[in-house]
């Protein structure tokens, strides 16, 4: 059983960049970021492969949103950038023993974005 941990959430600006960080007790396959802003059903953010570094991205968020890792220290990250109010949400990350589905997911961190 690999438990995750997410940190770096908080309250930003508008226009701000923030870097939310995922601790994961062991080594996965992949893990990835999503996000659940209230009323709204999850979004996938993207996933990182951690023997490659092989990222995958939804259109929603490419070029805005990087997601890197460290296999070291089985930490994933997620670069937001330019972040806007409508990324205000809960961010969860989850990672998988192979490359189907998602095994283990995170409790989440709140990003607040004010306008």
């Amino acid at each position: 059983q690999v438990q995750l941990a997410e940190s770096g959430g908080g309250l930003v600006q508008a226009g701000d960049s923030l870097r939310l960080s995922c601790a994961a007790s062991g080594r996965t396959f992949k893990m990835g970021w999503f996000r659940q802003a209230p009323g709204k059903e999850r979004q996938y953010l993207g996933l990182i492969i951690s023997s490659n570094g092989a990222t995958h991205y939804p259109d929603s968020v490419r070029g805005r949103f990087i997601i890197s890792r460290d296999n070291a220290k089985n930490t994933a990250y997620l670069q937001m950038n330019r972040v806007r109010p409508d990324d205000t949400a809960i961010y969860r990350c989850a990672a998988a023993k192979d490359s189907r589905g998602w095994d283990y997911w995170g409790p989440g961190t709140q990003v607040t974005v004010s306008s």
